[in-house]
């Protein structure tokens, strides 16, 4: 592929990062995924081939490094590509205040966003013995299951044993638009977020995780 054939270091990054996929798979190392399955868990729409290729060009490139881990090959980043947290960051602000939040008419997948739950409980929060939510989404996908539990938080396809007093069954716009930070608990239940279980526990459930990175991004008023 050509690229922009100029001098101009902006056009030089493009040339390296710019291409469709990339800055995911980086937000996805940012965030702690190191193995391949794990990478593709948070980016389900990119093949294995693309996503293959992509880390290849970020390692040739110097932004990533390959490393042979206990269960097999591992990526981290490097100097050069921990430097990218900044632009990462700026984008994500940039497109929660500028972009319009509408989740009822966007083309949504649950796995990215059930991995950002997983990766954003707080552990401090949880009840002392360990649970599972199960949740259960606009109907038409299997339930997936969240472990919690001290030193463990895991995304399960199934119940690994342990006690299900939560269940989220909702439309998956609703979930979306409270994690997101487009609207409260409150109003997200009244869009078909629905919580059962326990009253103390559903009480309990939006103080078990941090939101989303950006959901305190406020959107930008336009005039």
């Amino acid at each position: 592929m050509s690229g922009h054939g100029q001098y101009c270091s902006v056009a030089r990054a493009l040339d390296a990062i710019g291409g469709r996929w990339t800055l995911l798979i980086v937000r996805e190392l940012l965030c702690g995924s190191r193995r391949f399955n794990d990478i593709r868990r948070g980016i389900p729409r990119i093949s294995r081939t693309m996503l293959s290729e992509r880390l290849q060009a970020l390692v040739r490139i110097g932004t990533l490094e390959r490393m042979e881990g206990e269960h097999g090959p591992e990526y981290g980043l490097t100097e050069a590509g921990r430097e990218l947290a900044g632009l990462v960051s700026a984008l994500g602000i940039w497109g929660q205040r500028w972009l319009p939040r509408q989740a009822q008419a966007e083309d949504l997948d649950w796995e990215p966003l059930l991995v950002d739950m997983q990766r954003r409980v707080r552990p401090e929060a949880l009840p002392k013995e360990p649970l599972v939510v199960r949740f259960e989404i606009n109907g038409q996908h299997k339930p997936r299951f969240l472990l919690m539990k001290a030193g463990e938080v895991s995304l399960c396809a199934q119940n690994p044993g342990f006690p299900e007093p939560i269940r989220v069954r909702a439309r998956l716009p609703a979930l979306v638009a409270w994690w997101r930070g487009d609207v409260g608990f409150a109003e997200a239940r009244r869009m078909g977020l629905g919580l059962e279980g326990p009253k103390e526990l559903v009480r309990a459930f939006p103080g078990w995780f941090e939101r989303y990175l950006f959901a305190d991004t406020a959107p930008a008023v336009r005039r």
